[in-house]
Formats: C-alpha cells, structure tokens, sequence
C-alpha cells in the first residue's frame, strides 16, 4: 500500500512535546540500548560513539546506553563510565556533534549491583542489598558467567553510592548531556533493592515497600542536586520476568506505591519497559503501561514491542507522552524519518548487537527509497 508524504506527516509521534526543561520537535525517543564498544581499558567513548549518536540525533531525545557510575558499578564488558575525566572528556565530544547537528542527548546512569561478576572488579566480590545470589549472566572477557553470592553492602557502601550517582551526574552535566536518566530496571542494582527476594535487610533500605525504595529516592534527589534542580529520569521494568524478579501482584502494587512516591521528588520523565511480547509481532500490552502511567504526574515514555502504529496510537490515546524504540534504532539511524515518510524499516544483524566495530553499529544506511511499513519490535 502506498502512502502520501502528506498523510504520514500528520501523526502524534511527529508532535512537539516538553519533558521537563526540554521540548522534543518529535516523539520518537531512542532507547538506551548497550552495545558494548568501548573496548578500552578505559572505558571511554570512541569516535564510533559519536558518529553512532550523531547518525541518530532526529529522534526527538536520545538515551545513552547506560553507563557505569564507578569502577566498582561495572557488571557488563566494554561498556563505558561517566566517573573520571577522561570518560568525560570524550563523552563530551559525544554531545558536541548530536548537539552540533540538532539533536538532544541524556547519559543513563547504571550500577549493576549484585548482577556482576569478580572478572569486573579485581576479583572483588559485588556487593548488592544482601548476601543473596540474583542468579544472573554476567557477560566477561571470557563470555557469560554466573553470578556469585554478593556481600551485603553496609551503611557506608550505601552512602559511597549515593555519592557516586552524585558525581556521576555532575560529570555527565560537565560532559554536555541535556540531562541523566537512572537505570532502575532489570536486575541491577535498583530493582535490587526493591526486591524482598534478594532484599533481605533490617535496617533503614530494608524490611518495608517504603524502606526498600528509599536508596532509589536518595539517588534521585542527590541527582537532582548535581543538576540545579533538575530531576533526572526514571527507567523502570515492572513486568521484567528473570526468574527473582518475576512479577506478580504484591511486587506490581510495590512498584504503584513507587510510582507515586516519586511524585514528591524532583523526577523529570517516567521511562516504562512494559510486558515482554508473547510472540513475535504481537502488539504491546498498552494497559502495562497505563497502570503506572496513571500514578505519575509528569510525562511518561512507553517502550517494549511498539512500531508506527502502536506507537502512534499510544500517543494518541494518551498512553504515553513518547515512545522509546530500541532494536528499530539499531538499524534504523533515520527512524523519525522513515516514521514520517512512510518507509521501510531496515532489520538489524543480531550477531553484532554486542561486540564488534563499526559493522552492525555505525554502518547502517539512510533509506532512500520505499513507501511502505514493516512492524518492527524493540526492546
């Protein structure tokens, strides 16, 4: 079926939105997605970062694959840190040429927690709320490995870590980022810690919904802190189905009472990761989404499982002020466009999803032709 440029023009992901002290021309979010390239011993950005940003900068707001706060937050090979000033430095070219070509860029702020692995650390073991294994892969030099029993971290790691988001943030400020997102889902550190599975304390971040949320609200405050006020973003995954984390309803009322308690501090956006997909092609479970969307007064990103279509009608339905893409942007740099002008959505090579150079990362075309949709899942 063909399509008029003037009809596909009129839809609501191609609509301004504001997020905070943002306004978006379009909202069409990337989603932090990590590919693992920064193969250095380091941890810096590369040139093949900013070109792969900078190829990517008319989605309405990109999110950086999420990036360690500390040496000791890693949990993931070749990923990049925002903690010492070399990182900064060459996150700053980074923001420089996506600004430079009109875009608008927020740095994820992650810490694996009890996901990691001693390969990461020196041999170190990770630390996590308690000394209980979330059975997890921790991808190595050497491939996936198993995740060892954590020590607990004590009053003062907890406070170290605090302190950490807090320089991390100022530094991805100093570095030229539009604002921070914190990486609250999956298995690392945050949904940790809201987890009475591997939860098990007694003492103030423990015992209680209340008291397990509270190292996550004191990051998030601290972030704020390091950005005159501005909050940063929250990325949440309620749905995430990894077996010590698999929801059901007292976790899902958990992360209710969550969603409403961020609304007393200084959050900018909510950032939903909805239900995994039952099948390849299905459409997303918009109804996920719209169960926290509900409790938050701010602006919310839906992600998880949408294309055009659904991501259009999220808009529309007021499901989701944006819609994140994930695996649609790997192959897609010009995905706004491609929305607009009613194109055919390029398909990704999974094989170099997480390792390599710029095959498969900053390679992919502009398209130039076609005027139909394919439906294309992300994640």
């Amino acid at each position: 079926m063909r399509t008029s440029v003037a009809a596909t023009l009129d839809q609501p992901l191609l609509a301004a939105v504001r997020l905070g002290r943002l306004t978006l021309p379009n909202r069409v979010v990337m989603a932090p997605l990590t590919r693992a390239r920064a193969s250095n011993e380091d941890r810096t950005p590369t040139e093949l970062h900013t070109a792969y940003y900078a190829q990517r900068a008319s989605a309405g707001l990109i999110v950086t694959e999420g990036t360690w706060v500390s040496e000791r937050a890693v949990g993931f090979l070749n990923v990049p840190g925002i903690h010492s000033d070399a990182q900064v430095a060459a996150w700053r070219r980074v923001t420089d040429v996506v600004h430079a070509v009109g875009g608008r860029i927020v740095q994820q702020l992650w810490h694996s927690g009890a996901a990691s692995h001693p390969d990461h650390l020196g041999g170190a073991l990770p630390a996590g709320p308690s000394a209980v294994n979330p059975h997890e892969q921790s991808f190595t030099a050497e491939g996936f490995k198993a995740t060892p029993t954590p020590r607990a971290m004590t009053p003062a790691d907890i406070a170290d870590t605090v302190a950490e988001f807090r320089r991390a943030a100022a530094n991805a400020r100093r570095a030229g980022f539009d604002g921070v997102e914190i990486h609250a889902l999956g298995s690392s550190l945050f949904p940790q810690f809201l987890n009475p599975r591997l939860n098990r304390r007694t003492d103030a971040y423990g015992g209680d919904p209340a008291r397990r949320r509270r190292l996550l609200l004191e990051v998030v405050d601290a972030v704020a802190e390091a950005w005159d006020g501005q909050g940063p973003g929250i990325r949440l995954s309620p749905y995430w189905s990894a077996a010590c984390f698999a929801p059901d309803p007292e976790s899902l009322a958990d992360y209710e009472a969550l969603v409403v308690a961020l609304n007393d501090h200084p959050v900018t956006y909510l950032h939903l990761r909805g239900r995994d997909l039952d099948a390849p092609g299905a459409r997303p479970d918009t109804e996920a989404i719209a169960r926290y969307r509900r409790l938050f007064d701010g602006p919310c990103i839906a992600n998880l499982g949408f294309d055009r279509e659904s991501g259009n009608a999220a808009v529309a339905h007021g499901v989701a002020d944006a819609v994140a893409y994930g695996t649609a942007f790997v192959a897609n740099p010009d995905l706004v466009e491609r929305f607009a002008l009613g194109r055919e959505l390029a398909a990704g090579d999974p094989t170099t999803y997480y390792a390599g150079g710029a095959e498969g990362y900053a390679d992919y075309p502009a398209s130039t032709t076609g005027t139909t949709t394919t439906r294309v899942t992300e994640n």
